[in-house]
């Protein structure tokens, strides 16, 4: 029995199809897009989850519902036997559950503020001046634990670094991530360089950060 991931293009949704690729877990795709001119989800999303945002999946196995990236990931890999988890470690598991927190929690919010205060005018232009320092801030320290391990949870991939690509790839695209960072642009290089991360932007379909 597989799974269906309710995804949204150019979202968060995206972790979730490169887990499950990375897992080998089975999967089907229920499509939403956003809308052009709000680029909000559309309505329809409240019929899975109330909230009407994704990722939400639905396991067939079990006949959960479940929702919020994090929480996925976790079942996801809960799910394929611990595959991607906890190193095992205590300070490298720490270390992860740092990171799987971290994305949403601290990366995520002054992203989003500068996303949303792009489009005000005038009051938005002087609360970007506030918020690149912050978002700098946080680059600044993601490049200093790139460059002392290659990946976020220690010597493997895992479902830190799944969490942390979608913050990132954002960071790259509109908040000044680049070649000025080298170890945060060669981890990025390096997950869009494996075959899971290709295999599930062909079945996600057009996504505008990678």
């Amino acid at each position: 029995m597989s799974i269906t991931v309710h995804h949204l293009n150019n979202s968060r949704s995206q972790r979730i199809l490169w887990l499950l690729e990375e897992l080998g877990l089975p999967y089907t795709i229920t499509r939403y897009q956003r809308d052009s001119k709000t680029m909000l989800a559309p309505a329809s999303l409240k019929k899975v989850h109330a909230l009407g945002k994704s990722p939400v999946i639905v396991d067939e196995e079990t006949g959960l519902t479940v929702a919020e990236t994090a929480v996925i990931v976790n079942y996801l890999i809960a799910k394929a036997g611990g595959r991607m988890g906890a190193p095992g470690e205590a300070a490298a598991d720490l270390r992860y559950q740092y990171w799987m927190h971290y994305a949403e929690g601290s990366l995520m919010p002054p992203l989003v503020l500068k996303l949303v205060m792009g489009r005000v005018p005038v009051m938005g232009r002087f609360a970007m001046k506030k918020v690149q320092p912050m978002i700098d801030n946080h680059l600044d320290f993601v490049e200093g634990e790139l460059a002392a391990r290659q990946w976020f949870s220690g010597d493997d991939i895992g479902g830190a670094d799944v969490m942390m690509s979608f913050p990132l790839e954002a960071a790259r695209s509109r908040a000044g991530l680049n070649s000025s960072r080298p170890a945060t642009m060669a981890w990025l290089k390096r997950i869009h360089a494996r075959p899971a991360y290709q295999a599930a932007l062909a079945q996600g379909g057009p996504y505008a950060y990678a």
